[in-house]
């Protein structure tokens, strides 16, 4: 079959037709087919499978995540309950309404061992926090840098948590000692009762 036989063919007479024509417009009408049948109904379900595909990429993420969290579940409560622990002995340091006097003496003691002597020893007001309160207490004291060290180490090794804050030294009046100024902050458990009364 030649190019001139081609311009012969009749359109409505296919089945006549030889057979090298006949395979070729079989063979674009189903190419034409699968291209249409992609374009109207695989290409939106390819778009569809990629969705599909990343939901699961995403969803197997979660899963690994949440697996991974319940297979240390056991851990992390042992550990929870370890924190609850560790907060009840530090919440045990603060010491309630009845305890500051004693501690506010044992401050002073530790001073008076350290071998410093007293110029200023005044506790101030309250500072309420969420469920303690600050008692600052601004202190100067007079020694050597020997005493001075002591009396912090002294403070810091007390069964209740004190805080030191806003230290100034200077040389003292008579130049053989040093005069320190300093906020001593310790704090006190609020309890239930006071914060009911203060709402």
């Amino acid at each position: 079959m030649d190019l001139s036989e081609l311009n012969e063919l009749d359109l409505s007479n296919i089945a006549n037709w030889p057979l090298p024509a006949r395979i070729a417009v079989i063979t674009m009408v189903f190419v034409g087919v699968l291209g249409l049948g992609y374009w109207l109904d695989i290409k939106d379900q390819r778009i569809s499978l990629e969705k599909a595909e990343n939901k699961e990429t995403e969803l197997r993420q979660t899963f690994e995540t949440k697996a991974k969290k319940a297979a240390n579940l056991a851990a992390y409560e042992q550990q929870l309950e370890e924190m609850r622990a560790s907060f009840g002995a530090m919440l045990r340091q603060l010491p309630n309404k009845t305890e500051v006097a004693e501690l506010l003496v044992d401050i002073s003691q530790t001073g008076l061992a350290s071998g410093l002597e007293f110029e200023l020893f005044k506790p101030q007001g309250e500072v309420p926090r969420e469920f303690y309160a600050e008692l600052p207490i601004s202190i100067r004291v007079k020694g050597d840098y020997h005493e001075f060290g002591n009396f912090i180490s002294g403070v810091a090794a007390l069964p209740r948590i004190v805080t030191v804050h806003d230290i100034e030294m200077a040389p003292g009046k008579d130049g053989d000692e040093l005069t320190m100024d300093m906020l001593a902050k310790t704090y006190r458990y609020i309890d239930e009762e006071e914060e009911g009364g203060a709402q």
